[in-house]
């Protein structure tokens, strides 16, 4: 077998591949010599097939075979023993000349294919000294506990049936039906629906003008739609609302006590705010942690620079070009809008996917060369996770990852980069700064309003924090139900 290279040019290579006729023909002798203990003729008995007959009846499928096996096994032969990675799947091509590829069959003539791939290019980890990161912490305060066990309780508090009319904090049981010009529009209607007044659940105005209603009322309300309204059908638009309540109920008064806490499940108050002091310290661990990693890897991409392979981009590129244009679809909205064009948008998006490829690629460099690895278990209970996020799909996403090459790498990779994280965390140096918490999300919450104005539908520092080793697709959660049109974003 003959290897020549016919180009290597940056990142890419081509390799000719190039098989002697005799040496097909000595593989399919071999191959025909197996069967012929194995295939039944009539007219001849078990094993006296003569060969001739039997090439002449199966020798060709039999060649397809082997050609199929070495298009399919050789080229990684190859690429590995140049010492090279294939950044993608290499491109494989042959004769397309129905003649030629007859010859080949009968061995007649040498069988020749060509493969074309990029490199994943040679990565020199260089030192962590001088990598330094500030992790902001939060000291969770006991006002703030309790704060949060109010906001609990009143989520979980009873109502009672009143007479008279409904005011401020009082729940209100009402059927509904949404018209825009005189029409009723989807998800605009609802029976015994429950909304308590001034909880901020349903669109500006709405629950302003149910103040001073009672059981049996009945009324049309006039509200003005949002113009950043998720469904675009809507959004600026006047509509009204019929009306008719069922009941009004006032709220019980909240106590904090082990009455309540055994309401929600727990044995007693103190438990009840050691689970919530928990889940706020793992909320603000989250941001810190996010924080944290967003600046490691804003100094590795300083770090390192090189050429990214084309195919690895392309693919980023596609992922993040496709969930920009379904944002923009579902919101409505034009590059226009968004205070750019498509052309800047495509740079800057372009950008963004180099960077998370060369940036994954320097992390699976890190991790390798650590030996960081992801555990079956880990994957397990990834998997598992992905199975909570999916109600009623579990066959469907076992399946997906069952079924799909490459999809358990949508799994693997945020795992791996968490581990790789951890590892440089190690090996960095960490400053601890005790902040605010209006300090710790101030950040995020400035990047998110600097987004709207420039990124359309989609965060761009969270994009670039989120520098995973080549994420593949996973399978696309289901659209939730639209929500209730007189349902404002807050819940």
């Amino acid at each position: 077998m003959q290897v020549i290279e016919t180009l290597a040019e940056g990142l890419k290579r081509e390799i000719k591949v190039v098989i002697p006729a005799a040496d097909m023909k000595a593989r399919l002798d071999e191959r025909l010599a197996e069967a012929k203990d194995k295939v039944r003729i009539n007219g001849f008995r078990p094993g006296k097939v003569p060969a001739a007959h039997l090439k002449k009846m199966y020798g060709k499928s039999i060649m397809a075979d082997l050609v199929n096996e070495l298009v399919r096994e050789k080229p990684s032969e190859i690429i590995s023993s140049r010492g090279e990675k294939s950044a993608t799947q290499p491109s494989i091509s042959m004769t397309e000349d129905e003649k030629e590829a007859d010859k080949i069959l009968a061995a007649e003539t040498d069988f020749e294919f060509n493969i074309a791939y990029e490199v994943i290019p040679p990565i020199e980890l260089k030192s962590n000294d001088g990598i330094k990161v500030t992790r902001e912490v939060v000291e969770v305060t006991e006002d703030e506990i309790n704060e949060q066990i109010l906001k609990i309780a009143e989520s979980a508090r009873s109502y009672e049936t009143k007479k008279g009319k409904a005011a401020e904090g009082d729940r209100v049981t009402m059927n509904y039906l949404g018209k825009v010009d005189g029409v009723a529009f989807d998800g605009g209607a609802a029976e015994d629906a429950e909304l308590v007044i001034g909880s901020g659940r349903f669109i500006p105005g709405f629950e302003d003008q149910l103040v001073g209603v009672k059981a049996g009322d009945e009324k049309t309300i006039t509200v003005t739609f949002p113009s950043e309204y998720p469904a675009a059908e809507l959004a600026g638009k006047e509509a009204t609302f019929d009306i008719t309540v069922k009941e009004v109920a006032a709220a019980a008064d909240v106590e904090i006590n082990d009455e309540l806490a055994t309401k929600l499940g727990l044995e007693s108050a103190e438990k009840l705010k050691e689970i919530v002091r928990g889940q706020i310290e793992s909320q603000y661990g989250n941001v810190t942690r996010q924080k944290v990693k967003r600046q490691i890897l804003d100094q590795l991409d300083e770090l390192y620079k090189f050429d990214t392979p084309a195919g690895l981009v392309d693919a980023e590129f596609d992922n993040i070009w496709r969930q920009i244009n379904t944002d923009l679809a579902q919101s409505g909205k034009t590059f226009a809008d968004e205070d750019t064009t498509e052309e800047e948008a495509r740079e800057e998006y372009r950008k963004l996917a180099e960077r998370r490829v060369r940036l994954g690629l320097v992390l699976s460099e890190i991790g390798e060369k650590a030996g960081v690895e992801v555990t079956e278990d880990e994957m397990q209970r990834a998997l598992f996770q992905q199975l909570q996020q999916f109600p009623g799909q579990q066959k469907e996403i076992l399946d997906y990852f069952r079924n799909t090459p490459g999809a358990s790498a949508s799994l693997r990779a945020p795992i791996f980069e968490e581990k790789v994280i951890d590892k440089l965390l190690t090996e960095v140096s960490v400053t601890d700064k005790t902040v605010s918490k209006e300090e710790l999300l101030a950040d995020d919450a400035e990047e998110g309003e600097e987004t709207k104005k420039k990124a359309p539908a989609k965060k761009k520092a969270a994009a670039k924090a989120d520098a995973a080793e080549g994420e593949e697709a996973a399978p696309k959660k289901k659209a939730p139900a639209k929500k209730k049109a007189a349902e404002g974003d807050a819940e």
